[in-house]
């Protein structure tokens, strides 16, 4: 179907409705950053208006109280000044404490990651090879520099944001001093093992099968590779007699790792890494420019999505294609607005700009599928600029429709993989998380069942709640779709807060899941009621995942936890006039760094 032209009528920018009208008392409406809609006089417009109140009334969100749309997790941040000389002093020294502890983490994973079965580059090695054979002290080693970088986060923090505490800092540190510090943190983390998962074993032996013709959608590692081959001893139990839930496009890039690695398991980690880096970069390309569109700083956005402890610790040191699925997916929306947002018609250069993010956005999809919801908030936007109309919708989801089945038809031919992949996208469900709240629920159901004698139904009881979970998460999904087609939550928050129900009322939720929200959210989200749980969710999460990335005998935790609880109390003791563990009073400061420490910054 082809897309309606643009009205060349004269624009005037939508705005927030008068505070006065909120029930809340602040402004009613939470609208699309610098979208434009045509002024259009005469009897259509007020027709039009007319049917955009019956839509509203129908839906229940005419006169409906500010929290219940979301809209109380945003709020347009002010500019502030530049830090001055004592903060800049912090600043160095909080970025220097958590480059500490990421080298820590770099260290202690040479016996505590999760090394391979096989290869193991530190085997037998002199100084290194120390840390492999006492797992114990390697394992409190990484723990500390765990627990320091997300100490080093959180103070961070209060010159990223500057509103934690009562007294709060009025300044906020420059992106390039966040840039700067990211960087740092990053770098240990790239030369170190993999943490906190062995999925990058299952790459490499998926990227295998994919590269001797046989079909990762059918076959596990195991009955292809056998059972004592390198790469098959090192993927996990459950994962080797399982096919591939990855799409196309990531196992298209694991066949090019697997020609210039073969069976190197130490290079195909290094070429793996490289891909997730790519994505964190792009990341931290799009988070900002996303920010800006929503009213919000780029700093806090990047601190809260970028330097966030979950992605340093999966998504760098754990390798997982989330990177590059985010990373698409956030550079995609970024396109795509440039074009929806602009107030030049949808044709040339800015037709280009919305098909172009489109194709990324469903290139994300090819390689884990939930990023394709994005491409619905990137379709409302558009209804909502050609008029908001049920024609609209049907024209925009056509367009943008007709864009992802030729990405996705074009990659599951290209790459000689076919479309099986859209047949295992359920094989994690096998495992049961206690982070996703239907599985929670059907666990601590079960388990209750055990005690009063009455027998584990906890299989019954998934089977119940997993499907009433979906249906929730659906329902959400299409409030918040409406909502971006009615102008009353921007297009990037409405996503961010479809992907939190997603992965609460999924089936299953890994740590690195929750950063599917948490992204887009950190360029919307403004307000305490989001900024805190995230913030302590983050750490809790970032701290209890074992870095081997299996199962630990419990006492070798316990004393890795004591030992790590000791040496921060230490820490906290000794640093107290170093860094900044309580807000410092800067009134006695200047406002502007001196020359002694801009240059430091």
């Amino acid at each position: 179907m082809p897309a309606p032209a643009d009205d060349p009528v004269p624009t005037a920018p939508v705005t927030p409705t008068d505070a006065s009208a909120s029930p809340a008392g602040g402004t009613d409406d939470v609208v699309t950053a610098g979208a434009t809609e045509p002024t259009r006089p005469g009897t259509a417009a007020r027709m039009r208006a007319t049917a955009r109140a019956a839509t509203r009334r129908v839906l229940g969100l005419e006169g409906s109280p500010r929290s219940d749309r979301v809209a109380f997790l945003h709020d347009n941040e002010p500019e502030r000044p530049e830090l001055n000389a004592a903060e800049v002093r912090d600043l160095t020294r909080i970025r220097r404490f958590g480059a500490i502890g990421a080298a820590m983490m770099a260290l202690g994973a040479l016996g505590a990651g999760a090394q391979p079965v096989l290869q193991n580059p530190v085997q037998g090695v002199r100084v290194l090879g120390l840390f492999a054979r006492a797992l114990p002290a390697a394992l409190t080693v990484t723990m500390i520099g765990t627990a320091v970088v997300v100490l080093a986060w959180l103070l961070l923090g209060r010159l990223a944001v500057g509103s934690f505490g009562a007294h709060s800092s009025p300044r906020r540190m420059s992106r390039s001093q966040l840039d700067r510090t990211l960087a740092l943190w990053i770098v240990p983390l790239c030369v170190a093992p993999p943490m906190f998962s062995k999925d990058v074993y299952s790459y490499l032996a998926q990227s295998e099968i994919t590269a001797r013709g046989l079909d990762p959608y059918a076959i596990g590692p195991q009955a292809a590779l056998g059972v004592d081959h390198v790469l098959t001893r090192t993927v996990p139990n459950i994962w080797r007699d399982t096919p591939a839930p990855y799409g196309p496009f990531f196992l298209w890039i694991g066949r090019g790792i697997t020609a210039l690695t073969g069976d190197d398991i130490v290079a195909g980690i290094f070429l793996h890494r490289i891909v997730a880096l790519v994505g964190v970069a792009l990341i931290v390309w799009a988070l900002p420019r996303l920010a800006a569109r929503c009213g919000v700083s780029s700093v806090a956005a990047l601190w809260l999505g970028a330097a966030n402890p979950l992605l340093l610790f999966h998504l760098v040191a754990g390798i997982h294609n989330e990177a590059a699925m985010l990373g698409l997916m956030l550079a995609g929306l970024e396109l795509s607005f440039r074009a929806v947002e602009s107030a030049a018609p949808l044709r040339g250069r800015t037709g280009v700009l919305l098909l172009a993010g489109a194709a990324v956005i469903a290139l994300s999809a090819t390689i884990k599928i939930p990023s394709v919801l994005a491409l619905g908030f990137v379709g409302m936007a558009l209804a909502r600029r050609w008029g908001g109309r049920p024609r609209d919708v049907a024209a925009a989801a056509a367009l943008l429709g007709a864009v992802t089945v030729a990405v996705i038809l074009g990659v599951s031919v290209a790459s000689g993989l076919g479309f099986g992949w859209l047949d295992t996208l359920g094989t994690a469900n096998a495992v049961r998380s206690w982070m996703s709240l239907p599985t929670l629920l059907g666990l601590a159901t079960g388990g209750a069942g055990v005690l009063l004698g009455i027998g584990d139904h906890t299989t019954a009881v998934l089977s119940l709640t997993r499907p009433i979970a979906s249906l929730v998460a659906a329902l959400i999904i299409m409030r918040m779709l409406v909502s971006v087609l009615l102008g009353r939550l921007h297009p990037i928050g409405a996503l961010g807060v479809s992907l939190g129900a997603l992965v609460l009322l999924f089936p299953v939720v890994q740590p690195w899941y929750l950063l599917w929200a948490v992204t887009p959210l950190a360029a919307w989200a403004t307000r305490p009621a989001f900024r805190v749980p995230v913030i302590v969710f983050s750490a809790f999460v970032s701290l209890i995942v074992m870095p081997t990335g299996g199962e630990v005998q419990p006492f070798v935790i316990v004393q890795a936890a004591v030992a790590t609880v000791l040496t921060i109390a230490v820490l906290y003791a000794t640093t107290r006039r170093l860094l900044p563990w309580r807000a410092r009073d800067g009134a006695a400061a200047p406002d502007r760094p001196s020359d002694a420490y801009a240059g430091s910054s």
